[in-house]
């Protein structure tokens, strides 16, 4: 993709839109935090998920990134964006409505996708019961 970004602060010649246009993105998995066990929830909260910055620079995740999360325990599924929690304290918190589906206790995996046309490397990590990572080998 930085090809295109090149190419695109100029004046385009038919071969290369075609070239740009015979571009496939796909939308991959970026980051994994799985079996992460959910300290608290907080309905009150105006919502996203609370997750110790340590383990976010880990993953590779951003303030305010979408991620997909779902719980183990329950088996339910729902979109969020993170915010950033105390470093090395292990708290994953569910904030807003979402503490409804997600309670306290519950297992859960959490993903972020990005786009690209070529294969992304995820980081992937398995957590412990304490939310310490144990391995990246995870799959």
């Amino acid at each position: 993709m930085p090809d295109v970004k090149k190419r695109c602060g100029k004046l385009l010649d038919a071969a290369t839109w075609k070239s740009i246009l015979h571009l496939v993105l796909r939308t991959q998995l970026k980051s994994k935090l799985h079996r992460a066990t959910i300290t608290d929830a907080n309905v009150e909260y105006e919502g996203s998920i609370t997750i110790p910055t340590d383990l976010m620079r880990m993953a590779d995740l951003w303030v305010g990134e979408k991620v997909l999360v779902t719980s183990i325990s329950n088996g339910a599924r729902l979109e969020t964006y993170v915010i950033e929690g105390v470093e090395g304290s292990g708290h994953i918190v569910i904030n807003g409505a979402a503490a409804h589906l997600i309670g306290k206790g519950h297992l859960v995996t959490i993903m972020a996708w990005g786009i690209d046309d070529k294969p992304i490397q995820p980081k992937r990590w398995l957590l412990d019961k304490e939310n310490n990572a144990v391995n990246n080998t995870v799959i």
